[in-house]
């Protein structure tokens, strides 16, 4: 796909130009800048994914869990200012129903990339026993 675009700079950005007043754009397949992370999480607490692309034109970023788009009243899709990427956040977070692999997409009309990161969430509990000359003490901590 050939994108013409008319400019009154007399300064051209760096791609093909043919004359001062026009400039060829090649659609540029998206890049990452920045990929999701594995992470660790607690039930009940809060993880965030950032994911952010660049391309010619500028890609739209989307969360799947599970190959299928994230939807529901705890994710929480917010996007940078400038359209370059997205934070995926997941509040609170949920023992067994958020563990997943999650995945971010970045499209545009030259192509598609894909990235990964694994949410592993822990119950929220923390137990301590203690013993002392034959008698013992448990100790559950929620959070």
């Amino acid at each position: 796909m050939l994108v013409w675009k008319k400019t009154l700079t007399s300064n051209p950005p760096p791609l093909l130009s043919c004359c001062p007043c026009f400039h060829f754009y090649f659609p540029g397949k998206p890049s990452f800048i920045k990929t999701p992370e594995d992470q660790t999480g607690v039930s009940g607490g809060v993880a965030s994914f950032v994911c952010q692309a660049t391309g010619e034109p500028k890609p739209r970023i989307t969360w799947m869990k599970k190959g299928k788009k994230v939807s529901s009243q705890r994710f929480e899709v917010i996007e940078f200012d400038d359209g370059s990427g997205s934070v995926l956040r997941i509040q609170p977070l949920r023992t067994h129903r958020d563990e997943a692999i999650y995945e971010c997409t970045a499209t545009n009309s030259a192509g598609e990339i894909n990235a990964n990161a694994k949410l592993t969430v822990l119950e929220g509990k923390i137990s301590l026993f203690l013993s002392s000359r034959g008698s013992s003490l448990s100790l559950t901590f929620f959070f």
